[in-house]
């Protein structure tokens, strides 16, 4: 038997590393086993969920034991999670702008891009004084126009989505979050008549429909239409920057998340359909993201 200098039973130690999550009894038992699966944070979180216990009530006691019930449910939420799903369906839940917003399969799970482009998104209206109206172009969970209309009051936000299911998530987090928005199902412009707006805002389907991401993990699960237009990926872009013109304010903004690759092309349509300063920004990687184009 092999002991290492300070006496540890290596061997004893390398029996409780292997226990499986169904043989385990304690918190800090399910969280060991579960790390061979899934990393530390996906299990802690996990873990969280379902006992209802902070970080901190987690780690003072750790010795605690699971019942029955939570055993059975953190096995069923570990097999999914290590299957790819993800973290934020299982939880219901995520962060975004340093506010948690709920999720279902029903939308996209939040990304650090799209923190990025309401970032941008609240540069352009800090350069707006007095009220302003501000359009976001498929909407899903909320996370963008909810954030906006929160970080900036003077704005009136119209938000517009093409899913009844999305559109109900919307408005469960902006009623939570005390957010005023307004809520339309529309594909794209079509339910806004002549309306304008000084700045409109998109997270559009901008995966080519033959990229091989969207049989991955993750990917897989969230809504298809929210991630490929079923084309090159620049399908819904091109509807965009062509219609936008028609319900921009005079020296309003469109601001909107592409792909990584599509930075040149999104300044060309920007240019194409008459906006002017076409610029574009790198995310957190270092990839072009996010265009802008502001009408003469």
């Amino acid at each position: 038997m092999i002991r290492d200098r300070n006496g540890a039973d290596h061997a004893n130690r390398a029996a409780t590393d292997a226990l499986s999550p169904d043989m385990v009894k304690t918190r800090a038992d399910w969280i060991r086993a579960a790390r061979r699966q899934v990393d530390a944070l996906d299990a802690r979180l996990l873990l969280q969920a379902v006992t209802r216990r902070t970080h901190a009530e987690l780690m003072t006691r750790p010795e605690i034991a699971l019942s029955p019930a939570e055993q059975e449910d953190l096995e069923a939420l570990l097999r999914r999670r290590a299957n790819g799903e993800p973290l934020a369906y299982l939880l219901g839940s995520a962060d975004f702008y340093g506010r948690r917003f709920r999720v279902s399969p029903a939308v996209l799970t939040p990304r650090p891009e799209t923190e990025e482009l309401a970032t941008r998104a609240l540069a352009e209206l800090a350069r707006i004084p007095g009220k302003v109206r501000v359009l976001d172009l498929g909407v899903g969970s909320g996370v963008l126009a909810i954030t906006l209309a929160l970080e900036h009051p003077a704005a009136e936000l119209v938000a517009i989505d093409l899913s009844a299911e999305a559109l109900e998530v919307a408005r469960l987090n902006a009623a939570a979050l005390g957010a005023s928005v307004r809520f339309l199902a529309s594909d794209w412009f079509s339910a806004l008549a002549d309306e304008r707006f000084h700045l409109i805002v998109a997270n559009p389907p901008y995966i080519a429909a033959d990229d091989p991401h969207l049989a991955g993990d993750g990917l897989r699960f969230e809504p298809r239409p929210a991630l490929t237009d079923e084309a090159d990926g620049l399908a819904a872009i091109r509807a965009i920057t062509v219609a936008a013109p028609s319900h921009l304010h005079p020296g309003g903004c469109l601001l909107f998340e592409h792909g990584w690759n599509q930075g040149a092309d999104a300044r060309a349509l920007l240019a194409a359909a008459g906006f002017e300063e076409a610029q574009t920004w790198r995310d957190l990687s270092g990839q072009e993201r996010i265009s802008r184009g502001r009408l003469a």
